[in-house]
């Protein structure tokens, strides 16, 4: 079988179209030479290889032999995986919504001028055969190419001006010196509350995504306030109740997909994304500490058993996605015929598993099941006559039988890609569940991984963004940087290690010195010995994975007051200054920079420990035992050496010492663990204290939407 230029890629995206009868190239020198010596227009193609509709469009089109022969004649084809160059999918989705004026998604098509690369038409998925309103592929290449060669004028017109508006889709400093203040955070709690669905929980309608900073920031905003938005509670608890029982989480082996593709998170889109479960791990348990709940805790546990026995290489590094297909079609490793269920159970496991998953109902997947809670386990003690734990104990052993026979099918493919970003987002996950659930497992294996980057992603003072097979390539981006320093922050929370400090520092300086905008105060997306693109991106919004100068703000205002070091606070509050005019005008979309809002205008409760490991058992506990979001605490044992002044000057004694700061106010040295108990009390949310009217509030808002 022949190949083209991309059988020599690693990236498994890439490599799946390596046998398509379509003349692919990498995004590279040679490309965009032939282009140039041609005079072609480029066609770019950008996806991933979790990507359902990327596949369909693959096998109608790009896999078809006249298709290819039309795409080969009149473009160069450049096929790009979004994952491994997010810093291309920015520009390029960017310039689709200029173009399209709508949102774009994945496959994102592109056409390119060959002198420039800047696109002058753009869309999405297109059909081989025209279907809901969308022109065959192949008219689309003949009028692109038609185009091109006749409206040359226009098309250099048009590109100016997009050259122009997307230079100035990002914010930029006013050139006030405007004081910064909290009206945003209780500005996007409103804007939050106002797109809430009262129904099912989550934000607005289908599809429907998780959005874990929008709940962080709910949570936040609920300890803020003193408990008394118990409001803001229960829409991140109604939400992460309905997604832990609804069928966007693999109720069998854990983990969350992408998105649902209905309201009631019943029917997801079937992809599996580090990137998702990483944050959702951490908010699970947060949720956890905040309410008591155990369904928030098992949620958490069953997430992080599904990424450490499904995810995490031999090596120690975590591969990015599980597929959307297997066999061809998209969830056929996760449905159900009702019959191949009734034969793996006993009669009493399948009376309650049938009524609890739903399968005394209609089918709800294209003639099959996927399991989505329809009851509680209380229902069924009245009508199976057995004890909650009884109910309990019996789904569990069902769930086992079918997990055990799903094993046994054929696998969706998973993309064994090592990416820097997503690895920081699981390794802070794990590192936080593992605290604050006492999990050492969890903790271990976020330092296996954290130690492969070391190994592999990080060369003379300079990371790398993506692994596989043996290579590591790519220059780091912003996200690589500010979710790594923010991930070690709490790895180091978990235990301490000054070897991991240092990393953090030397990620901080290498952020402030290649990446930050000296004049107008941010980061841009790529460092200043990057590839030359069409436009320097500068995002500060979130988007499906944390914004990362919100990140990069965040993470340097803790370490920033951690160390004592103004360079990081300087850096964080020019960022907030460049980025405010949009924080006040919509800053629910911009949850993660309002965290770095909220600890620059309310610092941080810092804690040191200094003891032996026994000493400093019990006290780090307590700082770990109630929902604190403004609270980062470390136990550094006695014998620790090589620390930053800051942290060196707070010394050891008998005992344990525990030494509290808020931003750069320190109080004094506290060594009576009932004084350290009751200076913690402050600044903590108690699930036990507030139970009585959180449910309460739970009851009356139930009421309400009734």
């Amino acid at each position: 079988m022949s190949t083209n230029r991309l059988s020599e890629c690693t990236s498994p995206y890439l490599q799946q179209h390596a046998d398509n009868p379509v003349d692919w190239y990498p995004w590279g020198e040679e490309a965009l030479e032939k282009a140039r010596q041609e005079d072609k227009p480029i066609l770019l193609s950008i996806g991933y290889s979790a990507c359902h509709w990327c596949h369909v469009m693959a096998h109608e089109s790009f896999e078809d032999d006249a298709t290819a022969a039309l795409m080969n004649q009149l473009f160069v084809n450049i096929k790009v995986d979004r994952e491994e160059r997010p810093d291309l999918d920015k520009v390029y989705q960017s310039a689709h919504q200029l173009l399209a004026q709508r949102p774009g998604g994945w496959p994102l098509t592109v056409f390119l001028t060959p002198d420039d690369q800047t696109p002058f038409f753009a869309g999405t998925y297109f059909p081989k055969a025209e279907r809901h309103g969308l022109p065959p592929f192949v008219d689309i290449l003949q009028n692109i190419a038609n185009a091109y060669r006749q409206q040359r004028e226009d098309i250099r017109a048009q590109n100016q001006a997009l050259i122009r508006a997307i230079n100035q889709l990002d914010p930029i400093a006013t050139g006030k010196a405007t004081a910064l203040d909290t009206a945003p955070l209780e500005t996007a709690r409103q804007q939050l509350a106002s797109g809430f669905d009262e129904t099912y929980g989550g934000f607005g309608s289908a599809p429907k995504f998780p959005h874990p900073s929008s709940l962080e920031q709910l949570l936040r905003h609920w300890a803020a306030t003193g408990t008394h938005d118990a409001r803001s509670l229960y829409m991140v608890d109604f939400t992460l109740t309905r997604m832990a029982q609804g069928g966007i989480n693999d109720q069998l082996a854990g983990g969350f997909c992408r998105y649902s593709v209905d309201d009631q998170w019943m029917i997801p889109h079937f992809e599996k994304m580090l990137y998702d479960n990483g944050p959702l791990l951490a908010l699970y348990a947060d949720l956890w500490q905040a309410s008591g709940k155990p369904l928030f805790r098992e949620t958490a546990l069953n997430t992080a058993h599904w990424v450490m026995t499904e995810m995490q290489s031999p090596e120690g590094g975590f591969y990015a996605s599980l597929d959307a297909d297997s066999e061809g079609h998209e969830g056929r490793f996760y449905a159900w015929d009702r019959d191949e269920v009734r034969q793996l159970l006993s009669e009493e496991e399948y009376r309650h598993f049938s009524r609890y998953y739903g399968l005394d109902r209609e089918a709800n997947f294209e003639g099959r099941w996927h399991l989505h809670h329809y009851s509680d386990t209380a229902p069924l003690d009245g009508e199976m006559d057995s004890t909650p734990e009884q109910a309990a104990g019996i789904l569990l052993q069902a769930r086992q039988k079918l997990l055990e026979q799903r094993a046994q099918r054929v696998r969706p493919g998973r993309d064994e890609k090592v990416l820097t970003t997503w690895n920081a987002l699981m390794i802070k996950g794990l590192a936080r569940a593992g605290r604050l659930l006492d999990e050492p497992s969890l903790i271990a294996s976020a330092r296996r991984a954290v130690d492969f980057l070391r190994q592999h992603l990080w060369h003379n003072q300079h990371l790398l963004a993506a692994y596989k097979d043996g290579q590591a390539h790519l220059n780091g981006y912003l996200d690589d940087y500010a979710n790594l320093i923010d991930a070690l922050l709490e790895l180091l929370q978990a235990e301490w290690d000054s070897q991991l400090l240092e990393f953090a520092i030397s990620l901080a300086d290498t952020l402030l010195e290649r990446f930050e905008d000296r004049e107008q105060g941010g980061f841009f997306f790529t460092s200043n010995d990057h590839e030359r693109l069409i436009y320097r991106p500068k995002p500060f919004g979130d988007e499906s994975i944390p914004s990362g100068n919100g990140i990069a703000a965040a993470a340097l205002t803790r370490l920033g007051h951690l160390l004592g070091e103004p360079r990081y606070l300087q850096a964080a509050e020019r960022t907030l200054h460049c980025g405010w005019e949009h924080l006040k005008q919509i800053p629910h979309a911009h949850c993660t920079l309002l965290k770095a809002l909220d600890e620059l205008v309310n610092p941080s409760e810092i804690i040191v420990l200094r003891g032996d490991d026994d000493a400093l058992r019990p006290w780090i506990k307590r700082a770990n035992r109630h929902y604190a979001p403004r609270r980062i605490s470390f136990a550094i044992p006695t014998e620790t050496s090589g620390l930053p002044p800051a942290l060196s000057i707070k010394s050891a004694t008998t005992g344990c010492t525990a030494y509290l700061c808020h931003g750069s106010h320190c109080e004094a040295p506290i060594h009576d663990y009932k004084r350290f108990d009751e200076a913690l009390a402050g600044g903590e949310v108690s699930a036990d204290a507030e139970s009585q009217q959180f449910e309460g509030t739970v009851g009356s808002f139930k009421r309400f939407r009734e």
